[in-house]
């Protein structure tokens, strides 16, 4: 059992990484059957490949076509994946609800993080805002604006976008906004020093991570709001 498992795993790695569709949705199909959690599977061998792709991207052996065909599969088996993600997550629910405006940075076209970060967060209760990808300073800061969002989630794959993120924070500075807001980023470019560095006010590792984060962050909020009370 556990071979195949882990037969499967890897297969869905190799697969997507080659850009062979239906060997990857079989292997997902397979996974799930063996009741392999849905989270695993995105977070393991799907988010392997995807830093892979990036990696072929950077590196010049990939082009913006592998990117988008990459993105296509990805978006195919998070398909058959949601329904068993929507139900993981919301065993991880909030007690309160925030609104969060979440998006990929400029020069990014991954919403695979994202994506997965937006729809387990509102699995977990919370409302999203998806803002895509590619989105520059200007529009995040409109989007605060707008919307009046407690947590702002920022993306990126790629080591040459995530320096993006330090310019949407400058503009948020600019505007006025900075204080209003909670930010956090998260991708496979970031980390915890990154985040510090740009004085984000929280990373996330992974969509799990990212969940239990801002439920937590809800927590706090709600403490607060109980003691102003």
């Amino acid at each position: 059992m556990n071979a195949e498992r882990n037969k499967l795993l890897q297969q869905v790695r190799d697969c997507l990484v080659n850009l062979n569709e239906d060997c990857v949705l079989r292997a997902v199909s397979g996974l799930l059957e063996r009741g392999v959690p849905a989270t695993e599977i995105v977070l393991g061998s799907m988010s392997s490949a995807m830093e892979e792709i990036g990696r072929l991207y950077e590196e010049g052996e990939y082009f913006i076509a592998e990117l988008v065909e990459a993105a296509d599969i990805f978006k195919k088996a998070m398909k058959i994946l949601e329904p068993r993600i929507k139900e993981e997550a919301s065993k991880l629910g909030s007690s309160r609800r925030l609104r969060i405006v979440i998006g990929t940075v400029k020069g990014d076209v991954h919403d695979i993080g994202k994506t997965l970060v937006a729809v387990m967060l509102q699995a977990a209760g919370h409302e999203v805002i998806d803002l895509g990808v590619d989105v520059d300073a200007e529009k995040f800061a409109e989007a605060v604006e707008k919307y009046n969002p407690q947590v702002l989630g920022m993306s990126a794959l790629l080591t040459t976008t995530a320096r993006y993120m330090a310019e949407v924070l400058r503009v948020l500075e600019e505007r006025g906004l900075r204080r209003k807001v909670y930010v956090v980023i998260g991708g496979a470019a970031t980390s915890r020093e990154f985040a510090e560095r740009i004085k984000a006010d929280g990373w996330a590792r992974d969509a799990i991570e990212a969940v239990k984060l801002i439920n937590k962050l809800a927590e706090e909020m709600k403490d607060h709001a109980g003691e102003e009370g």
